[in-house]
C-alpha cells in the first residue's frame, strides 16, 4: 500500500534503502538548495513480483506530490514491468532496457538511464584523460549488471578508449546481453570481451592476465548486498593499477584486498562514494528541473556536505 505524499517527494526504489546515506545527505541538500521535498524509500526485495514494481509506478505517476523517483536494485525489471506506462523514453533507457530515473513533466511520466552519465562523470574524477592511450592498459569489469552496462559504454565512449574492456560475470545471459548493447549501440572502440566465470579463481585468472595500469572494477554488489569479493585472497591486481570498488558501505572486501596491496604495488584505489555523488545529484537535478555542477567549487560543496552528513550517521 503506498501513501499520497504530503509535500513534494523523490522516490527511492530499492532493496535496504533505510540503511543508504542518502537519508542524512538528501536533507542537507535540500536544505542548501532551498528545495522543499522530501525522499521516501520503497523497498522491494530482488526477484520481486513484476506486478508490484508496475504498480509503484503508477503510484508515483499518479499522485500530485510525487515528483519522481531514483531506481537501484530494480533498474531492468522495474522498466520491463512498467514500460507501457512511459511517455518518454530517453535514448540510454531505450538503448540499456533499464531506467534509474522516473520523473514527471506537464503530466507526463519520463523514463530515465542516468547511469552511463554519471559512471562517466565518476571515471573522469578517477582515471586521468590521457591513462589508456599513454599506458595501454585494459579494463576488467567484474559483473555484467547495470553498472558495468553503464561504465562499460563511458569507457567505449571516451576519447582516450581502452583498446579491451573484459567483463566477467556468472550469468550468460547478463554478458549476452551487456555484447548485444554493445553491439547495438554501434561504437567504434575497444574490443568488449565477455567471460563466463564459475569461482573467485576464473577472476583471478582474468586479473593476472592484464597489463599494467589496468582498471578493475567490481560491479558484481559482493560487499554490500552480500559478503564477499569476487575474488580469491590469492589474487594480485597489475601494478600500477586503478581499483575501483563501486560500493561505499558494507563489508567491503574487495575494497580491503586492494588496499592492503596499494603501497606493493603502486595502486590507486577509490570506492563509490564519488558515483554515489553523482548518481543522486543526476536524478536529483532531473526530478526537480534543477541545474546542479559536475566540477568545480560549487561541485566541491556539494560533495562536502554530503559527506558532513554521512559523518553525523
Amino acid at each position: 500500500m503506498f501513501h499520497p505524499a504530503a509535500r513534494p517527494t523523490l522516490h527511492f526504489v530499492g532493496v535496504s534503502t533505510a540503511g543508504s546515506s542518502i537519508n542524512r545527505v538528501f536533507p542537507a541538500w535540500a536544505c542548501h538548495w532551498q528545495l522543499d521535498a522530501e525522499l521516501r524509500g520503497m523497498d522491494f526485495p530482488p526477484g520481486v513480483a513484476p506486478e508490484r514494481l508496475r504498480e509503484a509506478t503508477a503510484f508515483i505517476r499518479d499522485d500530485p506530490l510525487s515528483r519522481g523517483a531514483l531506481v537501484t536494485t530494480h533498474k531492468i525489471d522495474l522498466f520491463r514491468a512498467a514500460r507501457d506506462l512511459f511517455d518518454f523514453v530517453d535514448p540510454f533507457a531505450a538503448l540499456t532496457g533499464e531506467t534509474s530515473c522516473l520523473s514527471k513533466r506537464d503530466g507526463r511520466l519520463l523514463a530515465h538511464a542516468k547511469d552511463p552519465i554519471s559512471s562517466a562523470l565518476a571515471l573522469e574524477a578517477f582515471v586521468p584523460p590521457d591513462h589508456f592511450a599513454r599506458t595501454g592498459a585494459e579494463a576488467l569489469l567484474l559483473g555484467a549488471g547495470g553498472s558495468a552496462v553503464a561504465i562499460s559504454l563511458a569507457l567505449a565512449r571516451r576519447s582516450d578508449r581502452p583498446p579491451r574492456i573484459i567483463v566477467t560475470d556468472v550469468a550468460a545471459e547478463r554478458l549476452d546481453h551487456l555484447a548485444a548493447l554493445h553491439h547495438r549501440a554501434g561504437a567504434e572502440g575497444p574490443a568488449v570481451e565477455p567471460r563466463l566465470v564459475r569461482t573467485a579463481a576464473d577472476n583471478d585468472a582474468a586479473l593476472a592476465g592484464l597489463p599494467p595500469g589496468s582498471l578493475v572494477v567490481n560491479a558484481t554488489g559482493l560487499g554490500k548486498d552480500r559478503p564477499g569479493s569476487p575474488l580469491s585472497p590469492a589474487a594480485r591486481f597489475p601494478q600500477a593499477g586503478l581499483v575501483w570498488e563501486l560500493n561505499y558501505r558494507g563489508s567491503l572486501v574487495f575494497l580491503d584486498q586492494a588496499r592492503d596491496q596499494a603501497d606493493g604495488r603502486r595502486l590507486r584505489v577509490e570506492d563509490g562514494w564519488t558515483y554515489f555523488l553523482h548518481g543522486w545529484t543526476q536524478v536529483i537535478a532531473e526530478v526537480f528541473g534543477l541545474a546542479l555542477p559536475t566540477r568545480g567549487p560549487e561541485w566541491d560543496r556539494i560533495a562536502t556536505i554530503a559527506a558532513e552528513a554521512s559523518a553525523r550517521g
